[in-house]
């Protein structure tokens, strides 16, 4: 376990991690938010730090008109396992962590999902793309924020089979985020009278060469290769799939991919490319104004969608806390994800937006194409959008995803 501590906050947020006194850690004037994510593995870029810094950002300007309490934020990488992020979110929340964010990777995400509950903590996810969390395995001590696989299959997949992309193969990380976004996306391709022609699974995090797996999808004859997979796992795949000349007889579908991503391939070989994701920093104002304020701290980067889920999400929980009160906000995970529930969303990474009683946040989805470099007028200026599918189209509706908590 990657533990780090860091400098307080002018706001009044610090990040620390062990060695703080239970009795300041359950102080009922102090929040304390855990950032668990990716510090070193294949979805750092994407996640990890400006999974940090964006939360942080959250808390600075939640803090900044003075709210009566403080808030700490702590950071953990959880090295995609399940019982690592188990392990670290149990410590916590017996040491008096109020809730923890982000949560790359679907398998720990699951994970510390039945923790939060057990506990009665608050489960922020940004990062997890799994849909079976406001499925089967919905908690009322968890709100899904930011995307999901059922709305990155409809955006992305169900666009390319209406293009005449009717015959797929996926290469596919072999755990439960690729399982469920391949599951997802096959059933749209399907449910529009394509053929998924078969997949290939690698073991993952352990896989750098997809040589076997490329071959595999050209043998196939699929019209389009969908990946089901994210952050370098995906470039590495685009890079090999243009090595061995996949994408002359295969179109390319890159089914969870970002801004991070595409600036490591390159608009060379990321041009044209179909990707969908719900936050983009050159989308509107807002996301513009907020960039602005986070690039300093974020090695001169815009925010990526995961970070800026774990944005969106902090602010609304602490506007609820504020709301709730304090005291009573620690005292119950449940009452405080139902009060978020209560409460309208209103942020500038994602505008306005709901939370639905199985915990799934509601905002638009974008599909985006990736420039040329004709078309790029300055190194981060990566898309333009094609389509936008409304918050109430977007995700899975609520009646569908067999979560408990949906009453019929």
């Amino acid at each position: 376990m990657s533990i780090q501590r860091r400098d307080l906050l002018a706001a009044g947020a610090v990040t620390a991690l062990g060695g703080l006194p239970r009795a300041r850690a359950q102080g009922t004037q102090t929040i304390r938010i855990g950032v668990i994510t990716d510090m070193s593995g294949p979805y750092r870029d994407t996640t990890g730090p400006g999974s940090v810094v964006l939360t942080q950002q959250a808390v600075q300007d939640f803090l900044g008109g003075g709210r009566g309490f403080q808030v700490e934020v702590l950071q953990a990488d959880h090295q995609n396992k399940p019982d690592v992020g188990a392990n670290i979110a149990r410590q916590w929340f017996d040491q008096g962590v109020d809730a923890v964010v982000d949560l790359p990777t679907s398998s720990v995400a699951l994970a510390v999902n039945q923790i939060a509950r057990e506990k009665n903590k608050v489960h922020l996810n940004s990062g997890a793309a799994t849909s079976d969390l406001t499925g089967a395995q919905c908690s009322p001590n968890t709100v899904h924020w930011t995307y999901d696989t059922y709305m990155l299959a409809k955006s992305t997949g169900a666009a390319i089979v209406k293009t005449g992309g009717d015959s797929w193969f996926f290469i596919t990380a072999d755990y439960a985020f690729g399982h469920a976004l391949e599951r997802d996306t096959g059933n749209f391709v399907r449910a529009q009278g394509g053929r998924v022609l078969g997949n290939a699974r690698y073991p993952f995090p352990a896989t750098t060469d997809f040589s076997a797996f490329l071959l595999q999808a050209q043998a196939s004859r699929a019209k389009v290769l969908g990946l089901a997979n994210a952050s370098t796992d995906t470039v590495n795949c685009i890079k090999g799939a243009r090595e061995f000349g996949l994408h002359r007889s295969m179109k390319l579908a890159a089914l969870l991919m970002g801004v991070v991503d595409v600036k490591s391939l390159g608009l060379e070989s990321g041009q044209g490319l179909l990707l969908t994701e719900s936050f983009y920093w050159d989308l509107n104002d807002r996301t513009r104004a907020l960039t602005q304020r986070v690039r300093p701290k974020n090695q001169d980067r815009p925010p990526a969608m995961v970070p800026a889920g774990c944005y969106g999400a902090t602010l609304h929980y602490l506007k609820s806390v504020a709301d709730m009160g304090v005291a009573a906000a620690k005292a119950s995970g449940v009452e405080a994800v139902n009060r978020m529930k209560a409460m309208p969303c209103d942020d500038d990474a994602f505008g306005q937006g709901t939370i639905r009683a199985d915990g799934r946040k509601i905002h638009p989805g974008y599909l985006f194409e990736v420039k040329t470099p004709g078309e790029s007028r300055n190194p981060w200026d990566l898309y333009k959008v094609v389509a936008t599918t409304p918050g109430e189209e977007a995700f899975r509706p609520l009646a569908e995803g067999g979560c408990p908590l949906v009453r019929s």
